[in-house]
């Protein structure tokens, strides 16, 4: 296993993520300064956010978009209101570029009216909501923004499709494998994983879910705070504001020539000098609204001073201003002389923050008020524009926060909990070769995510590799009791052989037998469902024990050398049941055992017929164990090609033409048609344990002499 392979992964990929954001900040910067210098009218300040989301995915997409927000920002507060809308562009390409929509132009083409529309309609939003006034309806809205957009985002695909094209592919699988903690993944095995499915919510889902309930509600509740901050500290600063110009024009109003101007007008000397003061203070505070200076008294505002403005003539001397309901609350104070705090009111004027403050005369006395009005609606629009912008960074934030979630639990997480399991899942024990390539498959996740999931993963590696010696050790054992099973089996055949002086090695070459005819019918096709490795094993290990019974049967019938009464053939039948019985008693004390089921099946119907005519039960087709009929094709050829003490050998051509003649009577016609197909097989072996034969035969001979 390479050593460091993640780590020096991890650091390529976050040099490359690093690039990719700088790299489409400066794309984006570049892109609104040519169409700022050459007065195109377009934007292209997205180009590089899609391009960043295309090669890199959502993360560094809608880091890009929070860069140029927040660079654009510094100069441009309007920027602010955008960051959604730049972080939405992040996303689609992402999502195209996952789809394949960036591999050729057609497809790259077919997303271009989406970008348009995500683009479009939040535009459309955030100026409904920041110019009312300027609209007639919002689809109108919509429609007009949709056009401005069309050609931008139409270009800004374009661009994107180029410069994707001219990256090199290696850099592009850099930018895009997102397994930072653990050796890259390889198709095959990324696909698997993507199939896999719970059996309720991931633990992509919950831990989303989980962030992002957590962090709606911060994103709320910090709004909902931020936002009455600002509004109390802009309300707070617009009253000191209209303090501040209520006390300067009270300042500037003469109090002891006030009941002069009220009986004699603005004729009196001083009173124009004063409006003109008054008109210069107002002037030079743009948030002003009105300024003003009342007599207040039982029966209403007694005009003093009253600017005019554009939009609403100033009240004459002496003229009396009805109390709004609003107002009515703060008169009892302004007849008895007393300061009042600046108010908020909305009357005839409109809605208002409103500061009065005292003019005295020389003995000190309150003679009336001056007055500043600031409009509300003015401090209500930059609450507004205020809201907008907190809310559209805050959703960004919102979406930074998931996609980082996402990343982080994806990578630290998921993946390397996924790949483990898919390893798991293909932890076969078919063979040490498998078990091998499967350590050696966990050994190359080389998962380095430094916490307790690394520790799991080193857990994992370990086990299996205990594991690995474990089954080699239990496998080599078992093969060591296998071999000595079958050693113990084959003697006791041969002791029971034995005792049969003329049969010689008929346990041994009717498994051969048996052993061709299987493979033969395996390579036709044959008797699938039943013929399969385990079975073929099972058989020849078990085929031994066929005549397990003549254990049972006297040595005087089996050495006889003429043919048997039918009495004492109906002896020599009861070997295949006895040998069942026999049979039965060892799966007793070894109930799992398969082969001695088929070693049953053997001894107690290999003399069974096709045709039904055999014995000792008398059954026939397929109700005779596949294993049986295999054996009685074995079991009659190798008795008409040996010595018996009744007969001599049979030539092979024609024990051949017997089992060819008997197909469909004595023997399953499919299994003679497999014995005869593999005949050169067939006679390979008869001919070596003849030989056998030959030589023990002689060395007999040689002895004797």
């Amino acid at each position: 296993m390479e050593k460091n392979t993640s780590q020096s992964f991890s650091k390529q990929k976050i040099c490359y993520s690093a690039l990719l954001c700088i790299t489409g900040l400066l794309i984006n910067l570049l892109g609104t300064y040519i169409c700022q210098k050459t007065g195109i009218p377009l934007y292209l300040d997205t180009v590089g956010t899609v391009f960043a989301a295309v090669c890199g995915g959502i993360f560094p997409g809608i880091v890009t978009a929070f860069l140029l927000t927040f660079t654009k920002g510094i100069s441009d507060n309007d920027a602010l209101f955008y960051c959604l809308v730049g972080i939405i562009m992040g996303v689609c390409g992402a999502i195209f570029s996952k789809r394949g929509f960036f591999r050729n132009p057609i497809k790259a083409l077919e997303s271009i009216p989406v970008f348009i529309l995500t683009a479009a309609i939040p535009d459309s939003v955030i100026t409904w909501y920041l110019y009312p006034e300027a609209q007639t309806t919002f689809i109108s809205q919509v429609i007009s923004d949709i056009k401005t957009e069309g050609a931008d985002k139409a270009l800004t695909i374009l661009i994107v499709f180029v410069l994707y094209k001219l990256i090199p592919q290696k850099m592009k699988d850099g930018m895009k494998n997102s397994a930072l903690f653990q050796a890259p993944l390889s198709n095959e095995m990324r696909c698997a994983i993507k199939k896999r499915r719970c059996r309720k919510l991931s633990i992509n889902v919950k831990i989303v879910f989980i962030l992002g309930t957590a962090a709606l509600i911060i994103a709320a509740s910090s709004t909902v705070i931020s936002f009455i901050l600002f509004r109390d500290n802009t309300i707070k600063d617009h009253k000191s504001v209209a303090l501040s110009i209520a006390q300067t024009a009270a300042d500037a109003v003469d109090g002891d020539m006030i009941d002069e101007y009220l009986e004699k007008g603005e004729s009196v000397k001083g009173y124009a000098e004063t409006k003109e003061k008054l008109e210069m203070l107002r002037s030079t505070h743009s948030d002003v609204e009105y300024v003003y200076v009342y007599r207040i008294e039982k029966d209403g505002c007694h005009v003093i001073f009253d600017l005019d403005t554009e939009d609403t003539p100033g009240g004459k001397i002496g003229d009396i201003v009805e109390f709004d309901e609003d107002f009515k609350q703060y008169v009892p104070d302004l007849i008895k002389g007393r300061k009042v705090e600046p108010f908020i009111s909305y009357g005839a004027f409109g809605w208002l923050l409103t500061s009065y403050q005292p003019v005295y005369n020389s003995s000190g006395d309150i003679v009336c008020y001056a007055a500043a009005d600031i409009s509300m609606n003015d401090i209500s629009d930059i609450l507004k524009r205020f809201l907008a912008q907190l809310i559209s960074l805050f959703i960004g934030f919102f979406i930074v926060i998931i996609a980082i979630s996402l990343w982080f639990v994806k990578s630290n997480i998921l993946l390397p909990v996924n790949t483990m399991a898919y390893c798991a899942g293909d932890f076969a024990f078919n063979s040490g070769e498998d078990l091998e390539e499967y350590i050696e498959q966990l050994k190359k996740l080389d998962i380095r995510t430094g916490d307790e999931i690394e520790n799991l993963y080193l857990a994992f590696v370990k086990t299996t590799t205990d594991t690995l010696k474990y089954v080699e050790d239990i496998k080599e054992k078992n093969e060591t009791i296998s071999k000595m099973q079958n050693g113990l089996i084959m003697v006791l055949a041969d002791m029971v052989e034995n005792r049969d002086k003329c049969t010689g090695d008929h346990v041994r070459k009717t498994a051969a037998y048996a052993k061709i005819i299987m493979n033969q019918m395996k390579k036709d096709g044959m008797y699938q469902e039943e013929l399969n490795d385990e079975f073929i094993a099972n058989v020849i290990n078990a085929a031994p024990l066929h005549d397990i019974g003549k254990i049972h049967v006297s040595d005087v019938l089996l050495n006889k050398p003429s043919r048997l009464t039918d009495e004492e053939y109906e002896l020599m039948k009861k070997h295949t049941t006895l040998g069942s019985e026999i049979i039965d008693r060892a799966i007793e004390m070894v109930p799992d055992s398969v082969y001695l089921e088929e070693a049953k099946n053997l001894s107690e119907y290999h003399h069974e017929k096709w045709n039904g005519t055999g014995y000792p039960n008398g059954i026939s087709g397929e109700e005779i164990p596949l294993s049986a009929r295999i054996m009685a094709v074995a079991d009659v050829f190798d008795a008409l090609v040996s010595r018996r003490s009744y007969k001599e050998p049979f030539p092979f051509e024609k024990a051949m033409d017997i089992i060819k003649k008997d197909s469909g009577t004595h023997f399953d016609p499919l299994i003679a048609k497999a014995f005869v197909e593999a005949e050169d097989e067939v006679k390979i072996i008869t001919e070596r344990f003849q030989h056998q034969a030959e030589i023990r035969d002689h060395n007999h001979m040689g002895i004797g002499a």
